[in-house]
């Protein structure tokens, strides 16, 4: 089986995308993999080194979501079938919803990893009507209409989905998947939290733990702190600098593990988040979780994390206090999250069901034509 994934470099997406296609390739298939949103650096993309069966086509093409892209969705778009008619691949993986409506006649499974119509509603209560969100709004809707299938990486983000868009004709959800040897379990912990997020992703509410009046342990906070045309010390001085936060910047793989490794405790104080990879590796990592109360960190993860009242920082301190003080109870938190993780969010359980749809398609196909 030839499976062709596109995938982009900016966010998560990419560390997903390493586990599918590491893997595809593990269970014999082979891999064209296109990526678009920058090309990645050395460090990015050092997982595909020795990956047998796998081709790779990095793009600078920019993604739907950004501004002014409508000229590089239409070039990604010509690109991309000139891959495919190179490559001849049996079925394509799009985490791009421009693709969906490409005019070939192969199965397409559309992922909706996130869009800008349910981030926007989830974080500012209402969705843009102005001419871009208008073209992006076409271009979303196109592509899921074309798709085979549409797979979200929750239930609530398939709603999301469904409710912005439409019903989706065949839809299914499959959640994400990390494997676990690669984040350290049995490291001892110390009286730290660990936290992850771009300080100007509204959705990723990272302003949320700079507006505490103080924190009841030390938080490191890792990610980018820069906003648009503001130095990172501007940026974080005009949200707020409360004692008890380190600000680690963009950390490298190897070193957010070894952050999780540390931390006793992660804070997850998403608005919006469609499944949320980071929580899941502090999981692996035997965190005790503490989350925002929204719909999505219920689905994942259930009684297995502490939940603060939503976007309210004196509840977020009240937990983060109350798992200070009790180590038994935090321990228990760390361990309830850390076994739903393998039970659930494995990388493995993750590829057997995306191959079992795979395979599900081409048999669609075979028997019709």
């Amino acid at each position: 089986m030839h499976i062709l994934v596109t995938t982009d470099t900016v966010g998560g997406v990419w560390s997903y995308t390493r586990e599918l296609v590491t893997g595809l390739v593990t269970r014999g298939m082979q891999v064209t993999l296109v990526s678009f949103g920058g090309v990645p650096g050395r460090e990015q993309r050092t997982w595909l080194s020795g990956l047998p069966n796998v081709r790779y086509y990095p793009t600078g093409y920019r993604l739907e979501w950004m501004q002014e892209s409508a000229e590089d969705v239409s070039d990604s778009v010509g690109y991309l079938l000139r891959v495919i008619s190179e490559c001849k691949p049996d079925l394509l993986h799009l985490s791009q919803y421009c693709f969906g409506s490409l005019d070939v006649a192969l199965p397409k499974v559309m992922v909706a990893h996130s869009d800008v119509m349910s981030w926007s509603q989830a974080v500012r209560g209402r969705q843009p009507g102005d001419a871009w969100a208008e073209w992006y709004r076409g271009i979303v809707a196109r592509g899921l209409a074309g798709a085979s299938t549409v797979v979200a990486p929750s239930r609530w983000m398939l709603d999301c989905i469904e409710d912005c868009y439409g019903g989706q004709t065949t839809s299914r959800v499959i959640y994400n998947g990390r494997t676990p040897a690669l984040f350290d379990a049995c490291a001892s912990k110390q009286d730290i939290a660990a936290s992850a997020g771009r300080l100007w992703d509204e959705g990723k509410q990272t302003s949320l733990l700079l507006r505490m009046a103080s924190a009841p342990l030390p938080i490191h906070l890792a990610g980018t702190t820069s906003l648009a045309g503001e130095s990172s010390d501007d940026a974080i001085g005009a949200a707020g600098n409360p004692s008890g936060i380190r600000f680690e910047g963009q950390l490298a793989e190897e070193e957010m593990r070894k952050l999780l490794s540390r931390a006793a405790i992660y804070i997850a104080p998403s608005k919006y988040e469609p499944f949320g990879l980071a929580p899941l590796e502090a999981a692996l990592s035997r965190c005790a979780i503490v989350a925002n109360d929204i719909a999505s960190f219920h689905e994942i993860w259930g009684e297995a994390a502490l939940y603060f009242r939503r976007d309210d920082q004196e509840s977020l301190v009240e937990a983060l206090t109350q798992l200070q003080d009790n180590p038994r109870l935090r321990l228990d938190y760390a361990n309830r999250a850390y076994e739903r993780a393998l039970e659930r969010y494995t990388a493995d359980q993750m590829v057997d069901e995306y191959v079992q749809l795979y395979s599900a398609l081409l048999e669609r196909r075979a028997s019709a034509a």
